[in-house]
Protein backbone atom coordinates (compact mmCIF):
# COMPACT_ATOMS: atom_id res chain seq x y z
CA UNK A 1 0.00 0.00 0.00
CA UNK A 2 1.50 3.27 -0.68
CA UNK A 3 1.88 5.81 1.77
CA UNK A 4 0.60 9.59 2.07
CA UNK A 5 4.14 10.93 3.09
CA UNK A 6 4.44 14.92 2.76
CA UNK A 7 7.81 16.29 2.97
CA UNK A 8 7.53 20.31 4.22
CA UNK A 9 11.12 22.24 2.97
CA UNK A 10 11.28 24.06 6.25
CA UNK A 11 9.95 23.69 9.61
CA UNK A 12 7.88 27.10 8.69
CA UNK A 13 6.11 25.35 6.33
CA UNK A 14 5.53 22.33 7.76
CA UNK A 15 3.65 24.40 11.11
CA UNK A 16 1.79 26.50 8.16
CA UNK A 17 0.95 22.83 6.87
CA UNK A 18 -0.22 21.02 9.70
CA UNK A 19 -2.30 24.22 10.94
CA UNK A 20 -4.28 24.28 7.81
CA UNK A 21 -4.64 20.70 8.01
CA UNK A 22 -7.12 21.21 11.39
CA UNK A 23 -8.59 23.98 10.66
CA UNK A 24 -9.46 23.00 7.42
CA UNK A 25 -10.97 19.80 8.84
CA UNK A 26 -12.97 22.57 11.15
CA UNK A 27 -14.38 24.65 8.18
CA UNK A 28 -15.05 21.47 6.39
CA UNK A 29 -16.96 19.72 9.06
CA UNK A 30 -18.51 22.23 11.87
CA UNK A 31 -19.46 18.91 13.61
CA UNK A 32 -16.16 17.38 13.54
CA UNK A 33 -14.00 15.16 16.21
CA UNK A 34 -10.74 16.38 16.70
CA UNK A 35 -7.75 14.85 18.77
CA UNK A 36 -4.81 16.93 19.42
CA UNK A 37 -1.33 16.01 20.87
CA UNK A 38 0.93 17.74 22.69
CA UNK A 39 4.50 18.88 22.59
CA UNK A 40 7.06 20.69 21.02
CA UNK A 41 6.01 19.74 17.62
CA UNK A 42 2.64 20.79 17.92
CA UNK A 43 3.09 24.28 19.87
CA UNK A 44 3.93 26.44 16.60
CA UNK A 45 1.25 24.95 14.79
CA UNK A 46 -1.72 25.63 17.15
CA UNK A 47 0.45 28.84 17.51
CA UNK A 48 -0.67 29.58 13.91
CA UNK A 49 -4.37 28.41 14.11
CA UNK A 50 -4.64 30.74 16.54
CA UNK A 51 -3.48 33.85 14.56
CA UNK A 52 -6.23 32.20 11.30
CA UNK A 53 -8.81 32.61 14.02
CA UNK A 54 -8.05 36.12 15.23
CA UNK A 55 -7.76 37.27 11.75
CA UNK A 56 -10.55 35.54 10.04
CA UNK A 57 -13.16 33.82 12.85
CA UNK A 58 -14.28 30.42 12.22
CA UNK A 59 -16.90 29.12 13.56
CA UNK A 60 -15.96 26.38 16.17
CA UNK A 61 -19.15 26.36 18.59
CA UNK A 62 -19.58 22.47 17.63
CA UNK A 63 -16.47 21.39 17.29
CA UNK A 64 -15.22 18.61 19.75
CA UNK A 65 -11.73 18.79 20.65
CA UNK A 66 -9.63 16.39 22.96
CA UNK A 67 -6.41 15.21 24.02
CA UNK A 68 -4.96 11.75 22.85
CA UNK A 69 -3.38 11.46 26.24
CA UNK A 70 -2.84 12.46 29.47
CA UNK A 71 -0.38 12.21 32.43
CA UNK A 72 -1.97 10.40 35.45
CA UNK A 73 -1.53 11.51 39.61
CA UNK A 74 -0.06 15.06 38.89
CA UNK A 75 -2.17 18.36 39.08
CA UNK A 76 -3.78 20.21 36.51
CA UNK A 77 -2.27 22.84 37.45
CA UNK A 78 1.30 21.65 36.09
CA UNK A 79 2.05 23.22 33.04
CA UNK A 80 2.88 20.17 32.10
CA UNK A 81 -0.40 18.63 31.93
CA UNK A 82 -2.07 18.37 28.46
CA UNK A 83 -5.51 20.28 29.47
CA UNK A 84 -3.24 23.08 30.61
CA UNK A 85 -1.15 23.09 27.66
CA UNK A 86 -3.94 22.64 25.22
CA UNK A 87 -6.25 24.92 27.14
CA UNK A 88 -3.28 27.59 26.79
CA UNK A 89 -1.99 26.92 23.04
CA UNK A 90 -5.07 26.63 21.38
CA UNK A 91 -8.58 25.97 23.84
CA UNK A 92 -8.93 29.11 24.82
CA UNK A 93 -7.93 31.37 22.08
CA UNK A 94 -10.85 29.70 19.93
CA UNK A 95 -13.19 29.98 22.69
CA UNK A 96 -13.86 26.72 22.59
CA UNK A 97 -17.10 25.67 25.00
CA UNK A 98 -16.34 23.39 27.93
CA UNK A 99 -18.57 21.06 27.46
CA UNK A 100 -16.62 20.61 23.58
CA UNK A 101 -13.26 19.99 25.22
CA UNK A 102 -13.03 16.31 26.38
CA UNK A 103 -10.21 15.53 28.68
CA UNK A 104 -9.49 12.99 30.97
CA UNK A 105 -8.61 13.96 34.69
CA UNK A 106 -4.89 14.15 35.82
CA UNK A 107 -6.48 12.72 39.20
CA UNK A 108 -9.01 9.93 40.17
CA UNK A 109 -9.13 6.88 42.70
CA UNK A 110 -10.57 5.01 39.61
CA UNK A 111 -8.70 5.65 36.49
CA UNK A 112 -10.11 2.53 34.97
CA UNK A 113 -13.64 3.80 34.99
CA UNK A 114 -11.91 6.94 33.41
CA UNK A 115 -10.44 5.16 30.65
CA UNK A 116 -13.89 4.11 30.08
CA UNK A 117 -15.97 7.38 30.86
CA UNK A 118 -13.54 9.23 28.48
CA UNK A 119 -13.57 6.62 25.31
CA UNK A 120 -17.37 6.12 25.65
CA UNK A 121 -17.82 10.37 25.53
CA UNK A 122 -15.84 10.22 22.59
CA UNK A 123 -18.36 7.51 20.65
CA UNK A 124 -21.27 9.26 22.13
CA UNK A 125 -19.61 12.25 19.90
CA UNK A 126 -19.64 9.59 16.99
CA UNK A 127 -15.95 8.80 17.20
CA UNK A 128 -12.99 10.72 15.91
CA UNK A 129 -13.21 12.38 12.35
CA UNK A 130 -9.18 13.18 13.00
CA UNK A 131 -6.21 12.55 14.57
CA UNK A 132 -3.13 14.22 15.47
CA UNK A 133 -0.11 12.21 16.22
CA UNK A 134 3.48 13.18 17.51
CA UNK A 135 6.35 10.52 17.03
CA UNK A 136 7.77 9.84 20.08
CA UNK A 137 11.86 9.06 20.00
CA UNK A 138 11.03 5.27 20.84
CA UNK A 139 8.05 5.15 18.10
CA UNK A 140 5.68 5.12 20.68
CA UNK A 141 2.22 7.19 19.89
CA UNK A 142 0.35 8.82 23.20
CA UNK A 143 1.24 7.16 25.83
CA UNK A 144 1.46 3.73 23.74
CA UNK A 145 5.16 2.65 24.62
CA UNK A 146 6.89 -0.53 22.43
CA UNK A 147 5.74 -3.84 22.77
CA UNK A 148 2.04 -1.99 23.37
CA UNK A 149 -0.35 -5.03 21.60
CA UNK A 150 -1.88 -3.29 18.56
CA UNK A 151 -5.82 -4.61 20.37
CA UNK A 152 -5.48 -2.46 23.19
CA UNK A 153 -8.35 0.17 23.89
CA UNK A 154 -8.04 3.31 26.47
CA UNK A 155 -6.07 2.21 29.09
CA UNK A 156 -3.03 3.62 31.88
CA UNK A 157 -0.10 3.29 31.01
CA UNK A 158 3.27 3.11 31.99
CA UNK A 159 5.73 6.13 31.28
CA UNK A 160 9.61 5.88 29.90
CA UNK A 161 11.95 6.45 32.40
CA UNK A 162 13.47 9.57 31.26
CA UNK A 163 9.90 11.58 31.23
CA UNK A 164 9.06 9.94 34.53
CA UNK A 165 12.22 11.59 35.93
CA UNK A 166 11.58 14.97 34.73
CA UNK A 167 7.69 15.13 35.95
CA UNK A 168 8.62 13.55 39.28
CA UNK A 169 11.08 16.49 39.44
CA UNK A 170 8.97 19.39 38.01
CA UNK A 171 5.70 18.46 40.40
CA UNK A 172 7.93 17.10 43.52
CA UNK A 173 6.29 13.73 42.91
CA UNK A 174 7.55 11.39 45.42
CA UNK A 175 9.12 8.05 44.47
CA UNK A 176 6.44 6.05 46.01
CA UNK A 177 3.86 7.56 44.14
CA UNK A 178 2.98 6.06 40.70
CA UNK A 179 3.18 7.97 37.41
CA UNK A 180 1.14 7.31 34.36
CA UNK A 181 -0.22 8.12 30.80
CA UNK A 182 -3.67 7.56 30.12
CA UNK A 183 -3.93 7.73 26.54
CA UNK A 184 -6.09 5.78 23.91
CA UNK A 185 -5.05 2.62 22.88
CA UNK A 186 -3.48 1.94 19.54
CA UNK A 187 -6.88 -0.24 18.24
CA UNK A 188 -8.50 3.67 18.90
CA UNK A 189 -6.48 5.52 17.57
CA UNK A 190 -6.72 3.70 14.20
CA UNK A 191 -10.49 4.04 14.36
CA UNK A 192 -10.07 7.62 13.72
CA UNK A 193 -11.63 8.31 10.05
CA UNK A 194 -8.34 10.03 9.25
CA UNK A 195 -4.48 10.55 10.73
CA UNK A 196 -2.35 13.20 10.59
CA UNK A 197 0.92 12.67 12.15
CA UNK A 198 3.60 15.23 12.10
CA UNK A 199 7.77 15.13 13.28
CA UNK A 200 9.94 17.11 12.29
CA UNK A 201 14.10 17.29 13.19
CA UNK A 202 16.86 15.67 12.54
CA UNK A 203 16.55 13.74 16.00
CA UNK A 204 13.30 11.80 14.76
CA UNK A 205 15.23 10.66 11.79
CA UNK A 206 15.84 7.21 12.40
CA UNK A 207 12.68 6.57 14.24
CA UNK A 208 10.70 8.08 11.52
CA UNK A 209 12.30 5.48 8.63
CA UNK A 210 12.13 2.57 10.87
CA UNK A 211 8.15 3.76 11.30
CA UNK A 212 7.78 3.87 7.64
CA UNK A 213 10.55 1.04 6.23
CA UNK A 214 10.19 -1.34 8.87
CA UNK A 215 7.80 -4.47 9.46
CA UNK A 216 4.55 -3.25 11.00
CA UNK A 217 5.42 -4.24 15.04
CA UNK A 218 4.34 -3.44 18.15
CA UNK A 219 8.07 -2.75 19.21
CA UNK A 220 7.22 0.32 17.06
CA UNK A 221 3.58 1.28 18.23
CA UNK A 222 3.59 3.93 14.95
CA UNK A 223 4.85 1.41 12.47
CA UNK A 224 1.01 0.42 12.86
CA UNK A 225 -0.30 3.69 10.78
CA UNK A 226 1.41 2.12 7.57
CA UNK A 227 -1.96 -0.37 8.05
CA UNK A 228 -4.50 2.57 8.18
CA UNK A 229 -6.12 3.82 5.19
CA UNK A 230 -6.31 7.60 5.58
CA UNK A 231 -3.22 8.54 7.51
CA UNK A 232 -1.04 11.22 6.29
CA UNK A 233 2.81 11.32 7.33
CA UNK A 234 3.82 15.00 7.49
CA UNK A 235 7.53 15.50 8.04
CA UNK A 236 10.41 18.06 7.60
CA UNK A 237 13.41 17.47 5.72
CA UNK A 238 15.63 16.76 8.42
CA UNK A 239 12.89 13.86 9.97
CA UNK A 240 12.78 12.83 6.31
CA UNK A 241 16.45 12.52 5.58
CA UNK A 242 16.77 8.69 6.40
CA UNK A 243 14.30 7.72 3.80
CA UNK A 244 14.32 6.14 0.47
CA UNK A 245 13.61 8.45 -1.92
CA UNK A 246 11.52 6.07 -3.92
CA UNK A 247 8.91 5.86 -0.86
CA UNK A 248 7.73 9.55 -1.31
Amino acid sequence: MKLSITIATNEKEFDRMAAWRITGEILNNPKAVIGLSTGQTTRNMYAIISDIYKLYPFDVSSVTLFGVDEVANVSRAYDGACYTMLRKQLIDTLGVRPENFIMPPTLSDDFERECRLFQEELEKRGGVDLQILGLGANGHLGFNQPGTPFESETWLSDMDEVLEERIRKETGTPPGKKLGGLTLGVKNIMHARKILLVAKGSHKAGIVKKMLEGPVDAAIPASVLQLHPNCEFLLDQEAASQLKTELY
